[in-house]
């Protein structure tokens, strides 16, 4: 290896650093940057000047000085790592990348203060935002009026807010408080009123308490607008739930009957041509897309299943010409050991984890199944966070 080599930045780790040819971490490095003499990064053509002001230290960013190739190249090698520590490989298409301010729900935090948030970088400290370039404009405008909100309803202790872009507009929750008294209430109707809020709710910890809801709260999926409960979970980006659906609605084509695991609000099974069958473990999501469903007229079955319980058996997936799964983070182990024994013949595995996606697909593979592509999504705009669909088949 030439001393350049040794020096240049070539990759970037699962954590965000730069790591040069004789493997030196190096923060906040691009690949192509150069160490020189002095120990000074020297930057390269893949190293952008961050956009926001909150870089490096909010945590809701470590890749702000990517530039969108080497974002890519980074998603792609997370993947490919994560299947050769299995002994897998594929053919993995090239990412699928939201643009900024997109993201469609986000967690914040509030202090007692009125400084409102993401938390710092491995810190419980939080950032008080002044800009923000991943979140949809729609939820940064509210950022301002919480503080004066947070004023107003004096709490005693760290708030989480969770916002969602919703059909009707913003969907608030606020956990940590509940708000009493008449100047409260005139607070939060005026705030919400202000706002064009579509709902907002309060949850000091015995689930939430909805204060201002003017129509039922939705959300479009698969053209079809589903009730949304408070916090629920939706792909994070338009374009991301897109790119998505495209890659699952290609893997299972014209499937007369489709299972849909891990369903949840039912993102893929309202997208699916054909009858589908949607197990989801939590009830609240599980009823809102029954319902939906019904009003729709959609052929859509829907079970209350805790899948790592109770995981579809080899004869009950067997049924199915084509499986879609999108588990937690933590994967389908138990899901997938069936899924490996079953018949297939197509298999869409949409993973928000690169590391238990590789793992599950192990166990499928001695089955008897091959991975076909993949294709990643990057839905959380320069950060380390990175999704996939996988298409998998199995022959007769």
């Amino acid at each position: 290896m030439s001393v350049t080599d040794a020096a240049t930045i070539v990759r970037v780790a699962a954590r965000g650093e730069g790591i040069t040819g004789d493997g030196r971490p190096v923060p906040f490095a691009a690949p192509g940057d150069r160490i020189d003499a002095g120990g000074a990064l020297e930057w390269g053509a893949h190293h952008q000047v961050p956009p926001c002001r909150h870089f490096p230290e909010c945590g809701g960013c470590q890749l702000q000085h990517l530039d969108d190739v080497s974002w890519s190249a980074f998603i792609v090698d997370r993947i490919a790592g994560a299947l050769e520590a299995q002994g897998l490989s594929a053919d993995i298409r090239p990412p699928a990348l939201s643009p900024p301010r997109t993201r469609r729900r986000a967690t914040l935090h509030a202090e007692p203060s009125g400084r409102i948030g993401f938390s710092v970088e491995k810190s419980h400290a939080i950032v008080d935002l002044q800009e923000c370039h991943v979140l949809a404009p729609e939820l940064f405008a509210l950022v301002a009026p919480l503080r004066r909100l947070i004023h107003v309803l004096r709490p005693k202790r760290r708030l989480d807010i969770h916002l969602t872009l919703a059909d009707q507009g913003v969907d608030l929750l606020i956990i940590g408080i509940m708000p009493q008294g008449l100047k409260a209430a005139e607070a939060i109707t005026a705030f919400a009123e202000a706002n064009r809020l579509a709902r907002i709710a309060f949850d000091e910890g015995y689930g939430p308490e909805v204060r201002w809801e003017p129509e039922a709260v939705t959300v479009t999926l698969g053209g079809v607008p589903v009730p949304l409960p408070p916090a629920s979970f939706l792909q994070a980006t338009r374009e991301g739930e897109a790119a998505l659906v495209g890659a699952v609605r290609t893997i299972v084509g014209e499937a007369a009957i489709v299972a849909d695991l891990f369903a949840g609000l039912g993102t893929f099974a309202l997208a699916l041509p054909g009858r589908v069958y949607a197990a989801e473990g939590g009830r609240e999501p599980v009823s809102a897309l029954k319902a939906a469903a019904a009003r729709a007229q959609r052929p859509v079955f829907t079970e209350h299943r805790d899948l790592y319980r109770r995981p579809l058996t080899v004869a009950e997936l067997d049924r199915f010409g084509a499986i879609v799964i999108d588990p937690p983070r933590a994967g389908a182990k138990e899901q997938a050991a069936a899924i490996a024994a079953a018949r297939g013949p197509k298999l869409a595995y949409v993973s928000c984890n690169p590391s238990s996606f590789a793992r599950d697909v192990k166990t499928m593979v001695a089955g008897g199944w091959a991975i076909d592509w993949i294709q990643p999504v990057g839905q959380f705009r320069w950060s380390t966070h990175v999704e996939l669909a996988a298409s998998l088949s199995k022959p007769a």
